[in-house]
């Protein structure tokens, strides 16, 4: 019996040592795949000002899908500030903006309106009459999309910006949901 006495602390150690073994494999292969997933899979944003209200609020909490194939009008994107110089001193912020204009469009905002290629585009997401500040005409070149904010009156979008059209390749996510503060899943808009 005494002998059995003195295995059992042996076997005790090989069983701590195997489930301690399990049980930081199991920790590594967690980490690693949430490692992989926020950085080819999934984007997370929190969105800091409110240039999308009242779709998107301030503080609200995103998911970005990385993996997206097609851009298409309506689509909300994720994207690195366009304007951004190092020499700022600041970091590169994202910017998270709807598609309005598709490569080879001509957008035109006058009259309170956005009119796509001479046809004026339904916008029901819209909180308000848009005023017409960036009036203008927007040759969008191909392979570039023309992006601006929901609320319109107070988004910094692409009317305002130096580089007004971004590429598919500047597109970091396509935003999917919100999950904070309560789940909210974004559909791209029917326009007519």
């Amino acid at each position: 019996m005494e002998e059995n006495k003195k295995e059992m602390p042996v076997d005790k150690a090989k069983y701590v040592l195997k489930e301690t073994v399990s049980w930081a494999v199991i920790i590594v292969a967690a980490v690693a795949i949430a490692l992989f997933l926020t950085n080819y899979v999934i984007f997370k944003a929190v969105v800091p000002t409110g240039s999308m209200n009242d779709t998107i609020m301030e503080e609200d909490k995103l998911i970005g899908n990385r993996l997206f194939k097609n851009v298409d009008r309506g689509d909300i994107v994720i994207f690195p500030q366009p304007d951004w110089q190092p020499s700022y001193g600041v970091p590169r912020d994202y910017y998270v903006k709807r598609v309005i204009g598709l490569p080879g469009e001509t957008v035109e905002v006058k009259d309170g309106a956005v009119y796509i290629n001479g046809t004026i585009l339904k916008e029901d997401y819209l909180k308000e009459e848009m005023l017409n500040f960036g009036a203008g005409t927007y040759e969008v070149p191909d392979g570039c999309y023309f992006c601006m904010g929901d609320n319109r009156n107070h988004s910094g979008d692409a009317r305002f910006w130096t580089n007004k059209y971004i590429t598919k390749d500047d597109i970091t996510a396509k935003v999917m949901f919100r999950y904070s503060p309560s789940v909210k899943w974004f559909k791209k808009p029917i326009y007519e």
